[in-house]
């Protein structure tokens, strides 16, 4: 009845084949991981997870960090001449920013071409070693060849011993600035060596570790900082380190753009660029706390992802379920939170996303794998017991196929034998009509099937008009002496309603109706249950003493003119639930003591089982004339029995 593949379920092969199916998915989520990290997008990918984790918990606004002087909205509407001022008015600001005890004065503009050569003497003459210009460099492409292009302040101004820094950033591929400026003579970096702070560049990539977003820095307008006794704060500029640059009030949007503005990694929560010179404070605080991030180089990468395919092996190795979300999404989270204290407190970023993906892939694809195994254990299942188990039964199964054992198991089993009586006069009388023999045998065995499968039953199998069934396998049933019993009377049952159709059906057609009457045998006891057969082919059956003393049963139960015979076991389960009439002891195949026989009704009086029982003891004490005084009360009432009792009689006269 079990298919070879259902029983396969629990073979060793298909454990080892399953733990082959988890290796070969992890080494394709490795190899498939790497590959796409590979891909010119993926870093982008990466680095947005670095904006978030960069950006969580970040480092509060370094102490003494540089102040902005910001050429903004107010201060063109203040100084009200046409951008670009005249180079004495930072001329100016340079003056009376030094005289308000500034440190160094960093302009972050550049001044590559001449103006009037009034303008450039006076600008000249302001500028000195506190002094720091911006420098730009540019790669210019051509058919023939890249050319880096620098662009520094006039001869006029760096002999005035000002410092040249170049103010260059390298945006990434989605227009961000995440990296610190790989130059030795970088705008930061000279803005430190001019006021003598040890400031250290990068062996490698340093990714920029922002403290916010849009002014972040103290900011003050241009035209304050030219007045600043009566604009500012006293001391405002005493020994700090001063950045001059664009930097409008409104910061601009990634939508609109902005002159000398770029999206940071904090621009993924505000939305706002961020203003050249704040960008250079920015830089100079990473080089001088050191505060820079180091990308993770390739073996370290490796390793972590790895060690995220071994993990998630790990979970799936013995199977796939709710914990396995549960655990996966846990696994995510310690992922990223690994990462993100790598980075706040090793200034390592380890990007999450790749042994994210690889682990979340191998998860779900073998959760997947697992889900569609269960699809199709299920299907076997339901279609290896559909024919022989109630629908309830075989749904029950198929959620969970655990509770059946395949092969071979001792289990304690109520076995029910079916059989037609008469039926060899039947057949002889359809001789000639096969295919009315054929749907009588159908109607007869689809009402006493359905009624074994509405009592819990399992159908073993059909011999001919013989059906034979058990309880307690493969599913449990702590009831299953009951069952079969309860199915038997309602079998009988069954059958006066059948008869009468087949009754009407043949006088309807002018034929001679053969009245169907059954005979059953049930018994309970130890049998081996499982899949019984050949190498290509075998059922789910039941073998055992049990099975054949219920055979036996079945046929003696016309012997004593009774349909239903009961074995001890069974008698004894069912005392509680139906009146139990002892009839005779016979004498088992294979054993010399002599086995009590039963049978049973619904409904019967303690008056007529207490009769029942004296008529029984006289008729092992062959005790012929107390039978017959009892005998008509019984047959009365109890007229199930009324062909048991006349037998007795006839055999005790004999």
């Amino acid at each position: 009845m079990a298919s070879r593949q259902i029983s396969s379920l629990t073979t060793s092969r298909l454990l080892s084949s399953r733990r082959l199916q988890v290796v070969v998915l992890a080494a394709f989520a490795l190899v498939a991981v790497a590959l796409v990290a590979k891909l010119p997008g993926w870093p982008l990918i990466d680095y947005r997870a670095f904006d978030y984790l960069s950006t969580m918990g970040a480092p509060p606004l370094p102490k003494d960090g540089p102040i902005i002087v910001a050429i903004d909205e107010p201060s063109l509407s203040e100084i009200n001449v046409q951008w670009p001022w005249p180079r004495s008015q930072h001329a100016k600001l340079i003056s009376a920013l030094r005289a308000a005890g500034a440190k160094v004065i960093g302009l972050d503009i550049i001044f590559s071409e001449p103006s009037t050569p009034e303008e450039d003497e006076t600008l000249a003459a302001a500028l000195g070693p506190d002094v720091v210009l911006a420098g730009d460099e540019t790669l210019v492409t051509s058919d023939q060849a890249d050319q880096f292009i620098r662009v520094l302040p006039l001869p006029l101004f760096s002999d005035k011993f000002a410092l040249t820094g170049i103010a260059s950033v390298g945006l990434h591929r989605d227009g961000v600035l995440r990296e610190v400026p790989a130059y030795d003579d970088g705008f930061a970096a000279m803005v430190a060596t001019a006021a003598g702070v040890d400031a250290e560049l990068p062996e490698g990539v340093g990714l920029i570790q922002t403290f916010g977003g849009q002014r972040t820095y103290p900011t003050v307008s241009y035209y304050q900082a030219l007045d600043p006794e009566n604009f500012l704060p006293p001391g405002i500029f005493k020994d700090r380190i001063v950045i001059v640059g664009l930097s409008l009030q409104n910061a601009p949007s990634i939508e609109n753009g902005g002159a000398d503005a770029f999206a940071t990694s904090y621009t993924v929560h505000t939305g706002r660029l961020t203003a050249g010179a704040e960008i250079q404070a920015t830089v100079f605080d990473n080089l001088r706390l050191r505060s820079w991030i180091e990308e993770a180089e390739g073996p370290a990468k490796q390793s972590i992802l790895f060690f995220a395919v071994l993990s998630a092996v790990v979970l799936v190795w013995k199977g796939t379920g709710w914990r396995t979300v549960a655990v996966g999404a846990t696994a995510i989270v310690v992922l990223f939170a690994v990462s993100y204290l790598a980075l706040r407190f090793g200034r390592v970023f380890i990007p999450p996303l790749a042994p994210s993906l690889a682990f979340v892939g191998i998860a779900a694809g073998q959760a997947t794998l697992d889900y569609a195994q269960e699809r199709k254990n299920r299907r076997q299942i339901t279609r290896a017991f559909s024919q022989y188990l109630a629908p309830a039964l075989v749904d029950q199964l198929a959620r969970d196929p655990s509770r059946l054992k395949l092969g071979g198991e001792k289990r304690e089993l109520s076995i029910l034998f079916c059989d037609v009586r008469g039926f060899t006069t039947i057949s002889e009388q359809l001789k000639d009509d096969p295919e009315q023999l054929t749907a009588l045998i159908n109607r007869l065995l689809t009402p006493l099937s359905d009624i074994v499968l509405s009592h819990s039953g399992t159908i073993d199998k059909y011999i001919g008009d013989c059906l034979m069934a058990f309880w307690n396998a493969p599913l449990d049933d702590q009831a299953h002496a009951a069952h079969a019993v309860s199915a038997a009377l309602d079998m009988l049952e069954s059958m006066e309603v059948l008869n009468e159709d087949l009754k009407a059906e043949a006088e309807g057609a002018g034929r001679t109706h053969y009245p169907l009457r059954i005979g059953i045998g049930i018994n309970t006891g130890e049998c081996v249950v499982g899949n019984m057969g050949s190498t290509s082919r075998f059922d789910y059956s039941a073998l055992g003493d049990t099975v054949n003393l219920a055979a036996r049963l079945e046929g003696a139960s016309k012997a004593y003119g009774v349909s239903l015979l009961l074995g001890e076991r069974t008698a004894r389960a069912v005392r509680e639930a139906f009146a139990v009439l002892e009839l005779d002891r016979i004498t088992v195949k294979g054993k010399t003591e002599e086995s009590p026989v039963f049978t049973v009704t619904r409904k019967c009086s303690e008056g007529a089982l207490a009769a029942h029982q004296q008529f029984l003891e006289a008729h092992y004490r062959r005790d012929v004339g107390s039978q017959q005084q009892l005998a008509p009360d019984l047959m009365r009432d109890i007229p199930e029995l009324r062909a048991y009792y006349e037998r007795a009689l006839q055999s005790g006269s004999a």
